[in-house]
């Protein structure tokens, strides 16, 4: 990035999950699985699922609630709304539309942007541009996911690892050593076939065949993910760490998408980086695609593991198949 740029900072953070939880001895009664397979292969070992009321603009608008008040901003001072979401409330309008009613923030521009897993850290990587040209201080990211609602509960594959949460920062411009160093984004969508929601857009438009057949259900190819993630994540976060001019043994933590810890693990290794500079949260929230880095690093910072000047590496990669990475230094004080 162009030093002379203004640099994106997390002001404010704010999450939250349904109050409903599902563990893995709860799965063992709906599907062919137990607590000790889903232990070992996934490091699951309950999600939070949102009720039949509840869409992801009610997710959404907590955690935003949340990162502003944590922020010290108003409705007033948000200027710019980015909603990262596979599961919007509708095709349109944008749930960043709904949520900016709900909010009662007015004329700020609102738009959704899909990247699946990685859609968080597109939106983090997207909003630091318009903080970098000045064109918005006060900009509102927010992740939010109901994978339960898309989830075919009787494929034990997929339906151990999904849940539903949402995560909220606030973006404002700050001080050119902290903030956000470096990013990369990246996609290969031959890679799409492997995670994908088939119908309920224009390809497929609901039917009954359509419904029947459990087309409007997540379907995914977890051996190509898996082989993909161990794979890109490493390779991610040499690309990050060196574009900032920085090393892996000058990452405080790294904060990867919750998608399976063995992923984690194993790219971890391939790193060289110890597990203890490895932020999860995977075992009590499960995969919730967008929200599970801003919930990984909410619950690391309440617990006061994460410090004023420490290096962060968000890395995530998702459906497209699309994956990012940003080198963030943590300067918000209290």
């Amino acid at each position: 990035m162009n030093s002379a740029l203004l640099k994106a900072h997390i002001a404010g953070i704010g999450t939250y999950v349904p109050e409903k939880i599902l563990t893995n001895f709860d799965l063992e009664k709906i599907v062919d699985t137990n607590d000790q397979w889903i232990r070992e292969r996934t490091g699951i070992q309950e999600r939070h699922i949102a009720s039949a009321e509840q869409a992801a603009s009610d997710l959404g608008v907590i955690a935003a609630q949340r990162a502003m008040k944590n922020a010290g901003v108003t409705a007033a001072d948000i200027d710019l709304i980015i909603v990262s979401t596979v599961t919007p409330d509708m095709l349109f309008p944008s749930t960043a539309c709904v949520i900016q009613e709900q909010l009662g923030i007015t004329e700020a521009p609102a738009f959704d942007l899909g990247a699946g897993c990685t859609g968080f850290v597109y939106a983090l990587v997207t909003g630091a541009q318009y903080i970098a040209t000045g064109a918005y201080r006060n900009i509102l990211l927010i992740g939010t996911e109901t994978l339960s609602k898309v989830t075919n509960w009787s494929d034990r594959s997929t339906c151990v690892l999904l849940a539903d949460g949402a995560g909220a920062v606030v973006l404002q411009p700050g001080a050119a050593d902290g903030g956000v160093l470096s990013f990369t984004l990246g996609a290969d969508g031959r890679g799409g076939k492997y995670l994908f929601q088939p119908a309920g857009g224009s390809r497929l438009p609901a039917t009954m065949e359509t419904v029947q057949k459990n087309l409007h259900l997540l379907q995914m190819s977890g051996p190509e993910i898996f082989k993909f993630a161990v794979r890109k994540l490493p390779e991610i976060a040499e690309e990050v760490l060196a574009k900032a001019g920085l090393s892996i043994s000058d990452i405080d933590f790294l904060i990867p998408h919750q998608a399976n810890a063995r992923i984690i693990e194993a790219a971890a290794k391939r790193l060289g980086l110890p597990m203890d500079k490895v932020l999860l949260s995977i075992a009590k929230y499960g995969n919730n695609s967008s929200a599970t880095i801003p919930l990984a690093m909410d619950d690391a910072l309440k617990a006061g593991r994460i410090k004023n000047g420490d290096l962060l590496l968000l890395i995530a990669f998702g459906a497209g198949l699309t994956w990012g990475g940003v080198a963030l230094r943590w300067t918000k004080t209290d």
